[in-house]
């Protein structure tokens, strides 16, 4: 490609956007929703979307803004061909200078490839994921290594885990993700409560219920801070049921506390999202391992103290704001929540001023870079 199309606005970029027909998209699919409004703001490179075969008017939680190319095959059968025999060619569905996977749904192509790799969980502990989709993330991560020209990863820590597993860290650019919160006014918070049912302070997690969310762990040491710190709090669970039994474990340790003490509130719309954020008195976020941890982000940004993991991407992000805890330790977590009750409103200031930091914008400019560069280098 010559480098004045690269520099200009003729560079054509192929991403994959199937996350957005995803049941639960969870942070990926905010990622791809972000990134490429993002990128189409800035009116340069060129997207066009590759995804599965979808009947008309099914249901995406996100309709991008460009055109979408079809594999003409349903999701399983799309995601085991790119993976297994890296067919049909991604430059086959869609005119493309670069191809950019930006899940481990990677087509198979012949243009420079660009990957996001958004963390190796999979690798650490197995036991969290079904034996099939270790199986798929570990073909995918060999072709990542065989043919991405470019990683693309949100932290230090991913991308040390990735060099951990043979990728060089030439390949590896790290580009955090950004945050975008609505301000949102105190009669909303009102509302949002009596409509929830939610009436004191509360201690608010958000995601999807499995294993390594911790979140049983979370119930527990909630539990132990009610009894010695915390009386009049609520623990407020937002998201949807996920794979393996966390979500029927954290039902059934709520049974055992007084009613009311925890509420299960599923998933919540984006506007209903921001306002549980808003009015939260601690955000908790005791996962055992996150590519990056975008809902402690999300929470800072709304100035909401934050228990989190340490020696984590979470911690990293959160830039020595907030509360550290040992995810497998329930004394520790619950001693934490306490603290961060406590915390002064200057240092809530604070918060929100360091997650301005991340934007959407910054990611997008970063990203278009890698295309450049990739497009260039390859």
């Amino acid at each position: 490609m010559r480098p004045d199309d690269v520099d200009g606005c003729d560079l054509r970029v192929a991403v994959t956007v199937e996350q957005c027909w995803q049941p639960v998209p969870g942070g990926s699919g905010t990622y791809v929703a972000e990134l490429t409004r993002s990128l189409e703001a800035l009116g340069s490179p060129r997207l066009v979307g590759l995804a599965a075969h979808h009947r008309p008017g099914a249901v995406t939680s996100y309709e991008p803004p460009f055109p979408v190319r079809s594999s003409g095959l349903p999701r399983v059968a799309t995601y085991e061909a790119w993976n297994r025999v890296r067919l049909p060619r991604a430059e086959w569905l869609a005119p493309a200078d670069v191809v950019h996977a930006t899940t481990w749904a990677v087509p198979g192509t012949r243009r420079p490839l660009v990957v996001t790799v958004h963390d190796l969980a999979f690798l650490r502990d197995p036991a969290h994921f079904t034996r099939r989709g270790n199986s798929y993330f570990r073909r995918a991560l060999e072709v990542v290594g065989a043919e991405a020209d470019r990683v693309v990863v949100p932290s230090t820590t991913t991308r040390d885990d990735c060099v951990e597993h043979g990728i060089e860290p030439r390949r590896i650019d790290v580009i955090p993700h950004g945050v975008r919160v609505a301000v949102v006014q105190a009669d909303a918070v009102r509302a949002w409560r009596q409509r929830h049912g939610v009436a004191g302070p509360y201690v608010m997690w958000c995601g999807t219920m499995e294993s390594r969310k911790n979140l049983p762990r979370l119930v527990a040491a909630f539990a132990a801070a009610r009894e010695s710190g915390l009386p009049d709090h609520t623990l407020v669970v937002v998201g949807p049921d996920g794979w393996g039994s966390a979500a029927q474990d954290v039902r059934e340790l709520a049974g055992h506390l007084p009613d009311g003490s925890v509420r299960l509130l599923g998933r919540l719309d984006d506007a209903d999202l921001q306002t549980a954020y808003e009015g939260a008195d601690v955000f908790a976020f005791p996962s055992l391992w996150e590519g990056f941890g975008l809902p402690v982000l999300e929470a800072m940004a709304h100035g909401v103290p934050v228990v989190t993991t340490r020696g984590t991407s979470m911690a990293e992000l959160a830039g020595g704001l907030a509360e550290l805890v040992d995810p497998t330790d329930v004394d520790d977590m619950a001693q934490a929540l306490i603290r961060a009750t406590g915390t002064p409103r200057p240092a809530r200031t604070a918060l929100r001023t360091h997650a301005a930091s991340f934007t959407w914008e910054a990611s997008a400019r970063a990203h278009a870079a890698v295309y450049r560069s990739a497009a260039l280098t390859s």
